[in-house]
């Protein structure tokens, strides 16, 4: 059984090919120097907001990173509510979910969930700027992903369902990003989610038993692989413009199929 996270989804949908060569082929992907840094950045980040969820001391090392400690400090700030525990409240950091959905195994981890009888919330934390384009989040597989887990394995009917993100990177000061979900798009992402993994089972019978590669970006969307790693092995134009780091942070998973 395939487990698929919201970074599988996002590879698949954008370029199929390039799921196939990180997730059959598993040809890995040449790191970046720039994004390697932020993300390690962002992984100390998350490690520190989880150690302070559980009642763990931190302080002894934020001493050793002076910007993981102002980014921190600057969230309490804007932020207070995210660190105080409120009364009939469920609250934990890297709260894991899993649902079956046509044989594939799709899992989800969030940053931080708040739930009380009302309502829940997921809290995401992003290390770099918030996009300037925020429908760009909204449809991201992360945003739709995390939600429709959440409706279809708890009691919370969709409306009382939210996920925000907080973009804490300095030297911005930290800002949120708030989408709430309901019925109609709960709906909607389970029929694209249903529609996605059916073109996954088509492409995954015709490689492996016609050794039809996965389909490429249409060349009239091309632009798409002028931050590809394998553009080359695609025999795509290989331009270097300036990274959209917002884009590329969260696109590759852990999770092995």
């Amino acid at each position: 059984m395939l487990r698929l996270s919201q970074g599988h989804l996002n590879v698949l949908e954008t370029c199929p090919r390039k799921f196939q060569h990180l997730y059959i082929d598993r040809l890995g992907s040449p790191n970046d120097p720039k994004l390697q840094e932020s993300g390690e950045w962002g992984n100390r980040f998350h490690l520190m907001m989880q150690q302070q969820e559980l009642g763990l001391p931190i302080e002894g090392l934020l001493r050793e990173d002076t910007a993981l400690k102002e980014a921190i400090a600057a969230l309490k700030t804007a932020a207070p509510h995210l660190f105080e525990s409120q009364p009939d409240s469920f609250r934990e950091a890297e709260h894991g979910r899993s649902l079956i959905v046509c044989d594939r195994w799709l899992t989800v981890i969030y940053d931080l969930l708040i739930a009380t009888p009302q309502s829940a919330q997921i809290i995401d934390w992003k290390t770099y700027p918030q996009p300037k384009q925020p429908k760009w989040i909204e449809q991201n597989w992360q945003t739709r992903l995390y939600l429709y887990v959440l409706a279809e394995t708890s009691d919370y009917e969709p409306e009382q369902l939210s996920m925000t993100y907080w973009f804490v990177r300095l030297p911005d000061e930290p800002q949120s990003l708030t989408l709430t979900y309901n019925r109609q798009k709960h709906e909607q992402n389970h029929r694209d989610l249903i529609n996605l993994l059916s073109q996954l089972d088509r492409y995954l019978e015709q490689y492996r038993n016609d050794n039809l590669p996965f389909p490429q970006v249409p060349t009239t969307q091309q632009d798409r692989c002028d931050r590809c790693a394998f553009a080359a092995l695609c025999q795509r134009p290989t331009p270097q413009p300036e990274r959209d780091w917002s884009s590329t942070l969260d696109e590759v998973s852990e999770i092995p199929l």
